[in-house]
């Protein structure tokens, strides 16, 4: 019977997502005849990791087991987990087995003015994220490349929430699949620090409800502490740009973490990201120059 444990819950999931993901041949083994399960069976997991069958049981169930550091470190061999991964299995089973009452420390999150001065002086599009991927903090350029933060309601204002529910989004973005595969991998990271945390169970729940393709990839139990990429943005002002994406983290515990998108120097692609700038520098202008006006009209209607 599954413990009521969100860690041991957490880490049954976790094992099972990864057991799917293999092959026999991938870890040396016969295919042999027909198989109901897709990736490999618990009993192959549990020879190649020297476990019983039925203590690696008791762990895909979400059972109060308490396995020792070799026994986890033959799990992420078997496994044949990357770094990400198998620092995520640690930590899981680590947390799995503090008491249940124990909670992480929830701070709340906030932007040192510091990171608000720097994202005002970089000639690249920047923005802050917190834990669960929510837009903090921004700058202009990221403003003109991606839409307006502040167009949208606060809790809406999520990176993950914006992939997987805006239309848009997928328009602008011709490497979609690979983004949102990357958020997704980055947010269970995150809601593997805190599984009960209100913030990961509203989010993650209104995904799950709204996207089918949210719950396609998060069925999958990736995971990445932080991601990198380059995606085509066909940006409706300026047309393509091929940006680099990198995620910088922040000072904290949890941190927020520095999205930064840069494009290649001496291509088309900086020239389009440079023309973008501009023209959000003269959109600006033009709207301080208005306001100025209507207010001056607005002291001379006063007199």
């Amino acid at each position: 019977m599954a413990t009521d444990h969100p860690y041991a819950r957490e880490l049954g999931d976790f094992l099972r997502a990864r057991r799917a993901r293999l092959r026999p041949q991938d870890v040396g083994l016969e295919p042999g005849g027909r198989r109901r399960v897709s990736g490999l069976r618990r009993e192959e997991i549990a020879l190649l990791a020297g476990l019983s069958t039925d203590y690696y049981q008791r762990m895909e169930q979400g059972r109060d087991v308490r396995p020792s550091e070799g026994a986890l470190e033959s799990l992420a061999t078997a496994l044949h987990l990357n770094g990400d991964e198998r620092r995520h299995l640690f930590d899981l089973a680590r947390s799995a087995r503090r008491p249940v009452h124990t909670r992480p420390r929830r701070a709340a999150e906030r932007v040192p003015e510091s990171t608000r001065r720097l994202l005002r002086v970089m000639g690249t599009p920047g923005l802050v994220l917190g834990r669960h991927l929510d837009v903090l903090a921004w700058n202009p350029l990221a403003e003109a490349l991606l839409g307006d933060p502040a167009d949208r309601p606060p809790a809406e204002r999520n990176m993950v929430a914006v992939l997987f529910r805006d239309p848009e989004a997928r328009r602008l973005c011709q490497g979609w699949e690979t983004m949102a595969r990357q958020y997704v991998a980055m947010l269970h990271a995150a809601v593997a620090d805190d599984p009960d945390h209100p913030r990961a169970t509203e989010l993650v729940g209104e995904l799950s409800i709204h996207s089918p393709d949210f719950r396609r990839l998060w069925a999958r139990h990736d995971v990445r502490e932080n991601v990198h990429g380059t995606t085509l943005f066909l940006h409706p002002e300026v047309g393509g740009i091929t940006v680099d994406w990198d995620t910088y983290p922040l000072p904290g515990n949890p941190g927020p973490v520095l999205l930064v998108f840069t494009a290649e120097p001496g291509t088309a692609d900086e020239e389009r990201l440079q023309l973008l700038a501009s023209l959000r520098a003269t959109r600006d202008h033009s709207l301080h120059t208005a306001a100025r006006r209507s207010a001056q009209l607005a002291r001379d209607a006063s007199r």
